[in-house]
């Protein structure tokens, strides 16, 4: 015999299943807009602004922002976009505003210039524990710069949405901003006096690999390398895994043990291997702190990386420009503004000076360019306190190349070298009041056809450099700098220092 429930309770049970249903369609069915349009928010100016959300398949979104009034419809997978025409800087506030079955109001939004700032952890360092940091947090007092910090997180596919907000600058909240974004950004708003959007994704100890997305990464020549690398730690994980856990068990053992005795314990707990849903895992940043900003209007993008890639620095001569081209062709704004950090001097580094040499290759890319720290990293920090400067060589780039306001931008770059005799006279461009600091010169290095590098004597005429070596009777190849922590005395007027070079192509 069937016992049937009484009909309230199926009542019951039907009223709570609409009223699920209604919660999630109405969930569903709210107007957003993207991640980047959030309060405190920076749009482009002068370009067209592509603005973006989400609603119900079909719904119809008007979007408003100052005098313009733009609509669209959003297709089945309820996606929707309009595009605002070109606007002028404006640092009067206003509001951005979305209309459909609901309407979602962004306030505080100003038209500027907007950054795309990325990298490993000297971007994603922030301002509290740079050089004279106290008195630069007291003094950031510009609530026309605003930073939007991007959370931390990868992703298998690429995604639609991140987590982040707009922050305005004031000396409550800059020290939590990037350095290298937020030296950069003063520089800027005090020369074009306009507000200053900076977009930080940035994630420490990162290779670029993450960073690309799987259609840029899959057209380069190091992609096969790249993807069996990372299956084989895939495949190995299991492994360390375990070999962690009872590493680990036995440095607890090891510590508990010392303590008892009443003796030091200086040994390092083991580190933890991350998994195969990592910031190492190739695309994933790009997919999960990339993805979601395509095709938000931006001025250009300013890059620290590179520490992470030493150890290959050949591939890094193609990824690096390889990924260049995929983000301007994924932001479909042309061939937008790419300048980048070279890597500073660190003497427990490994390769640095081929990886500096790497990231050079990408000069020959139209609308790059770099800043050399060669003269301002720390010996012993991988993480240089001295962001100010970095901040400023970035921003000499963008004066002189994205606004037009001219000035030197750069140090001294090698231009060719040829035989005099006994000695090589090596010439630059970016020469201008060629000058050393250190009365010695050091840095330089001569070799014969041997490959056996000697110290150089180096002497200064004009915008050029004579070297020689009593230990070179026939010198074919110059060096200069090139080292992971070399000494580093060559500047131009403009007291930019010269980029490390080397003229031969020796492995």
């Amino acid at each position: 015999m069937t016992t049937q429930k009484p009909t309230h309770s199926r009542n019951r049970l039907v009223a709570l299943a609409a009223l699920i249903a209604l919660s999630l369609t109405t969930a569903t069915a709210d107007v957003v807009f993207a991640p980047y349009f959030r309060d405190n928010a920076v749009l482009q100016r002068d370009k067209d602004v592509p603005v973006w959300g989400r609603a119900d398949p079909g719904e119809k979104v008007t979007v408003t922002f100052q005098s313009q009034t733009v609509s669209a419809t959003a297709d089945d997978m309820g996606r929707w976009s309009v595009k605002l025409a070109p606007m002028p800087a404006n640092a009067t506030p206003a509001s951005l505003v979305a209309k459909g079955k609901n309407t979602v109001t962004v306030g505080n939004v100003l038209v500027g210039e907007v950054w795309l700032c990325s990298g490993q952890s000297n971007m994603a360092w922030v301002v509290k524990p740079m050089n004279n940091a106290a008195n630069e947090i007291a003094a950031a007092n510009y609530p026309l710069i605003r930073h939007f910090k991007t959370k931390l997180v990868p992703s298998s596919t690429p995604a639609d949405d991140a987590v982040g907000e707009w922050t305005v600058c004031s000396p409550e909240t800059a020290g939590e901003f990037s350095a290298t974004a937020f030296f950069f950004g003063r520089e800027l708003f005090k020369k074009l006096n306009v507000p200053i959007g900076l977009l930080n994704s940035s994630w420490g100890g990162t290779q670029i690999e993450p960073w690309m997305s799987l259609r840029g990464l899959a057209s380069d020549p190091a992609a096969r390398a790249v993807f069996e690398r990372w299956q084989d730690e895939v495949e190995s994980y299991p492994y360390r895994a375990e070999k962690y856990e009872k590493d680990s068990d036995q440095w607890k053992k090891n510590r508990d043990t010392a303590k008892k005795e009443g003796k030091n314990f200086t040994t390092a707990a083991p580190k933890k291997p991350e998994g195969p849903t990592s910031r190492r895992a190739p695309c994933s940043l790009y997919n999960g702190m990339i993805a979601p900003f395509v095709p938000a209007a931006i001025r250009g993008v300013i890059w620290y990386q590179g520490e992470a890639n030493a150890s290959r620095y050949a591939e890094y001569r193609t990824l690096f420009p390889t990924m260049i081209r995929q983000w301007r062709a994924d932001f479909q704004q042309g061939d937008i503004p790419f300048y980048y950090v070279q890597l500073a001097n660190y003497a427990r580094g490994n390769n640095w000076a081929f990886l500096r040499e790497a990231q050079e290759y990408a000069l020959k890319l139209p609308n790059t360019g770099q800043a050399v720290t060669i003269d301002i990293g720390a010996s012993n920090d991988i993480h240089p306190r001295n962001k100010q400067d970095v901040g400023l060589r970035l921003a000499l780039n963008a004066f002189a190349h994205t606004y037009k306001l001219g000035g030197e931008y750069s140090g001294p770059m090698f231009a060719g070298a040829t035989k005099e005799n006994k000695t090589l006279r090596v010439k630059f461009t970016h020469a201008a009041g060629l000058k050393s600091k250190d009365p010695n010169m050091p840095g330089f290095v001569i070799a014969g056809a041997d490959k056996r590098f000697f110290p150089a004597q180096a002497r200064i005429e004009g915008e050029t450099i004579v070297v020689s070596s009593e230990r070179v009777k026939d010198p074919v190849a110059v060096r200069y700098a090139w080292d992971n922590d070399p000494p580093a005395p060559l500047y131009n007027g403009a007291d930019l220092p010269a980029s490390p070079f080397r003229s031969d192509d020796w492995k």
